[in-house]
């Protein structure tokens, strides 16, 4: 597997963000938890150097945990750039699990060289399933933790990026789950309703009566934001996507509710919940 060296978290080539790697540490540990400090901790012992940024999502939720890595690995960044995602609910099995191991480690190359790092989980590699360059398996040394994002995987991550971590195998992309279609996919800090939806339902402007859910209201079809009344609810492509890697760019759909949440309005929905348009 070529890749440039990897220097201790800086940049070689005088290229990346403030010459420092920047690595995205996306998790379901809830914000100022102290398992996000010892995963910080263990990300400077083996990454020093390195500007590490943190984005929390809901507990267990891979689909927003795999929409947040592919906002933020395929839009334009630094040269070096990591994103590291643990959310590992160990779904995958009933089973009592040995040694408390998990879902395996994969490792993702995109075309810039951005690397992606996490466990196979769900729906964590779902929105990069056919944006990789590489895609493969990762020996994960045997540990005993349950804590693997903490002592697993960090001493593994500098190796990853080097290209000399022992690999179980190249990964087939098909056989990672595809994006729910037309699903909820990611709540903002600001109670917008980012979608899998990627085209408008109706002609723009029309009133529609949209469902999260098991919640309907009436909601405008927009092309922008802001292209709405105060206090409308709209459905309009939102702030998120990026440019697929045949060249097509790919907006996503928000519900959104001018000056106000479209979450709370529509009784906190998850990412996952069906969403539904009838003109």
């Amino acid at each position: 597997m070529a890749t440039k060296p990897f220097e201790a978290g800086c940049i070689a080539d005088g290229r990346g963000y403030a010459g420092r790697m920047l690595v995205h540490l996306i998790a379901d540990y809830g914000p100022g938890d102290l398992a996000f400090a010892e995963v910080r901790q263990q990300l400077a012992l083996h990454l020093p150097g390195a500007d590490v940024v943190y984005t929390p999502v809901p507990p267990f939720d891979t689909l927003a945990a795999g929409f947040c890595i592919a906002q933020l690995a395929l839009t334009p960044g630094p040269a070096d750039r990591l994103v590291y995602c643990n959310v590992a609910p160990r779904a995958d099995s009933d089973a009592p699990r040995p040694e408390n191991e998990g879902e395996r480690l994969l490792a993702a190359r995109l075309g810039d060289g951005t690397r992606v790092v996490g466990v196979d989980a769900g729906h964590v590699f779902a929105f990069l399933r056919d944006e990789t360059d590489e895609l493969t398996e990762i020996v994960i040394p045997p540990t005993g933790s349950q804590f693997r994002s903490r002592d697993a995987f960090p001493p593994l991550l500098p190796r990853i990026l080097r290209g000399d971590a022992e690999q179980a195998g190249p990964v087939d992309p098909a056989a990672i789950p595809a994006p729910p279609e037309r699903s909820l996919i990611y709540v903002d800090g600001y109670g917008n309703l980012k979608t899998s939806w990627t085209e408008p339902p109706a002609p723009i402007g029309s009133v529609v009566t949209l469902r999260v859910g098991g919640i309907g209201a009436e909601a405008m079809i927009s092309d922008g934001t802001f292209d709405v009344p105060a206090r409308t609810l709209a459905f309009a492509p939102g702030s998120s996507g990026w440019t697929r890697r045949d060249g097509s760019a790919v907006r996503w759909y928000e519900v959104l509710l001018r000056g106000g949440s479209a979450a709370e309005l529509l009784d906190h929905p998850e990412p996952g919940t069906r969403v539904s348009v009838r003109a």
